[in-house]
């Protein structure tokens, strides 16, 4: 069966420097490695560098779409109820809703006492 890597070993080169060109190899394989890696991970974080600008962008204007709807109530309500109370009912269902969805995402992350079985 032939050794599949072949190596250029002249025949009156002395173990020591064999050892010593395996190790320089290995050296410069080392760092070949890692300027892939380098390049693998900048390109990644680019891709999710852009990715987190879309989402920024997306969740203020979803932001801005949520005040004006809120602005919204409060205005429609205002012609009911007056534009004071109207106010404190928009404030108050929100904060509930906001209280509640706490409440459920508070549940999610407590870890329950029993083991599961």
């Amino acid at each position: 069966m032939s050794d599949p890597v072949k190596f250029a070993v002249e025949e009156d080169e002395s173990l020591a420097s064999i050892v010593g060109r395996l190790a320089g190899e290995a050296r410069g394989l080392a760092t070949a490695e890692v300027a892939v890696y380098k390049a693998k991970f900048g390109e990644t974080a680019s891709a999710y560098k852009t990715a987190a600008m879309f989402f920024a962008v997306a969740g203020v204007l979803a932001l801005a779409a949520l005040i004006a709807l809120l602005v919204g109530a409060i205005l429609t309500l205002a012609t009911l109820v007056g534009p004071g109370w109207a106010t404190a009912i928009v404030v108050v269902a929100v904060l509930a809703i906001a209280g509640i969805l706490a409440m459920i995402g508070k549940s999610k992350l407590q870890t329950k006492s029993e083991p599961a079985s």
